[in-house]
């Protein structure tokens, strides 16, 4: 066989695995991929809801152009309330950035050692959690420490208000999931113990740190750090499929993804974030050492996912009020069909 036939044969397979991948794709993401691309983002938020979203809230911010706001779909489903782009969502696991943050000031400060152990800051654990003497507080942040994810627990869904303790206790006495610093693997527990290193080595609550050093500085007035602290009229309704009650009154409340804003208020902090600008001397070196710089969150009933993209010198956030099912990978294509208008206004 020469090397022109074999190039040829080799075509003809990636054709036909192309062909039978998509066959195994559900066909409502194939379509949200392959519809003609709209040309405003409006009509791309308009178009998502047919996705079967409930609501959808987007906030893009240009460099050189004032942000803008985009809405479609339900604030609140059973009352007819319309998507409003100045709701406050749970924001989920975009939390983590704002305790990396304080995290990074905090080792700036002195008062925090990335090569400190689990065990130096909380000795009690020593002995309830594999390797706490091995495990530094570099790589809780890097989530490189092997400690179990306790939203892994079976049943851990069906009551997530436990306190911080309590949710702790679901993976003490574990085994690792490796050893430390072996692999990556995202675990909320790193986070849930960082919460716990903040509050003592502060003496107070890191909720209260992260409002002083990050949230006033920022003005960021629709950033709060519990559900407990705002008006749950103010807060988009969250919606999972198969199930109908409104589940946005299930209050997570651990430092992995507690925090609730609105889109905007999420864009200005990512902005900051990335420009460096709500760093002090020192601490942004630090913050890149260990930390990334964009997040998504998933909650029963929310998605959201905060991106800056360097190319165009934009911040896209999308808030999206709908879990289950393959919402969060139409979150996704939709999300990336939004850059890419962005992007081709940019050109």
């Amino acid at each position: 066989m020469t090397k022109k036939q074999r190039k040829r044969i080799l075509r003809i397979v990636f054709i036909i695995a192309g062909v039978m991948s998509l066959m195994f794709v559900p066909w409502v993401l194939v379509k949200a991929w392959i519809l003609p691309l709209p040309d405003t983002i409006k009509e791309q938020v308009n178009e998502a809801i047919g996705h079967g979203f409930d609501g959808m809230i987007v906030y893009v911010d240009q460099s050189g152009k004032q942000p803008e706001l985009y809405a479609a779909g339900w604030h609140n489903r059973e009352n007819k309330i319309p998507a409003d782009p100045k709701a406050l969502f749970k924001i989920a696991s975009i939390s983590k950035l704002y305790i990396a943050v304080a995290t990074a000031k905090l080792v700036k400060d002195k008062r925090l050692s990335l090569d400190k152990t689990l065990a130096d800051y909380l000795p009690e654990l020593k002995g309830r959690i594999a390797n706490a003497n091995k495990i530094t507080l570099r790589l809780m942040v890097q989530h490189r420490s092997g400690i179990p994810n306790f939203t892994d627990t079976p049943g851990y869904w069906e009551d997530i208000s436990r306190g911080n303790r309590e949710t702790l206790d679901l993976v003490l006495d574990k085994p690792a999931d490796f050893e430390p610093n072996k692999k990556y693997s995202y675990s909320n527990t790193n986070y849930l113990l960082i919460g716990e290193i903040l509050d003592k080595t502060l003496g107070y609550s890191h909720h209260q740190y992260i409002k002083s050093e990050i949230l006033i500085p920022l003005k960021l007035n629709n950033t709060y750090s519990l559900l407990s602290e705002v008006d749950l009229d103010d807060v988009m309704s969250g919606y999972y499929k198969g199930y109908d009650a409104d589940i946005k009154y299930n209050d997570f409340i651990n430092p992995a993804g507690s925090m609730v804003a609105t889109a905007e208020d999420t864009g200005i902090f990512l902005r900051a974030l990335n420009d460096g600008s709500l760093f002090n001397e020192g601490e942004q070196e630090i913050y890149s050492s260990i930390y990334v710089y964009e997040h998504t969150g998933l909650l029963p009933g929310y998605s959201s996912i905060a991106r800056y993209h360097k190319d165009i010198d934009t911040v896209v956030i999308q808030f999206v009020n709908t879990g289950g099912g393959y919402t969060w990978n139409l979150s996704e294509i939709v999300y990336n069909r939004i850059v890419k208008i962005v992007r081709s206004k940019k050109n």
